[in-house]
């Protein structure tokens, strides 16, 4: 084969050459606001995208009036506070609140089963047939999940599970307070 010639008059291109060196990369460390650490030895933990940090739940608080003299000295008969320690465990008593409740919203059970459980103002309102509609229609059956609870202070807890029912999931929420040595419930939503 041969090259064909280039006219006379036009430049010639130049040979090709090697590309040109990149720069290279400098690592720069850019100091963090913030306080210094208290031990620079302690072992730093790293937050990973997509995964929520595990946290501790919080140490109970003081439970509000306690300052109030002891039940034997009160001149009522009205219902007492009850300390943590003298209660049962409050995941056993919300899972059962939570399935009677729905069950006397399905019409299963007769509302006035729930009223050692609950308090008189939460009764009232329960006992006024305002129910969500995929408690009261429809035939499958109500699976009751994981019941968590936390409790923010002694005395109190704060019960919280998804119930699934047709494929559908939906949350539950209730409040439990210590009274005269058992749980009642003061508050209850249903989503």
């Amino acid at each position: 084969m041969t090259v064909p010639a280039q006219p006379a008059g036009t430049p010639q291109d130049p040979p090709p050459t090697a590309p040109a060196p990149r720069p290279r990369l400098r690592l720069v460390v850019v100091p963090t606001p913030g306080p210094a650490l208290l031990d620079e030895r302690a072992p730093v933990h790293l937050l990973v995208p997509g995964r929520r940090p595990r946290r501790l739940p919080p140490p109970p608080g003081p439970r509000p009036r306690l300052d109030q003299p002891p039940a034997t000295e009160t001149p009522d008969f009205g219902p007492t506070w009850s300390r943590r320690s003298e209660l049962p465990d409050p995941q056993a008593v919300g899972r059962r609140l939570v399935t009677l409740t729905l069950e006397a919203f399905a019409g299963r059970r007769p509302v006035a089963q729930l009223k050692p459980l609950v308090s008189p103002g939460l009764f009232t309102a329960l006992s006024e047939r305002r129910r969500p509609r995929w408690c009261s229609e429809g035939t499958a059956p109500l699976l009751v999940g994981a019941v968590r609870v936390c409790e923010p202070v002694d005395g109190v807890a704060e019960v919280s599970a998804v119930v699934r029912r047709g494929g559908r999931a939906h949350a539950v929420a209730a409040r439990l307070e210590g009274i005269d040595g058992r749980w009642r419930c003061t508050a209850l939503q249903i989503g």
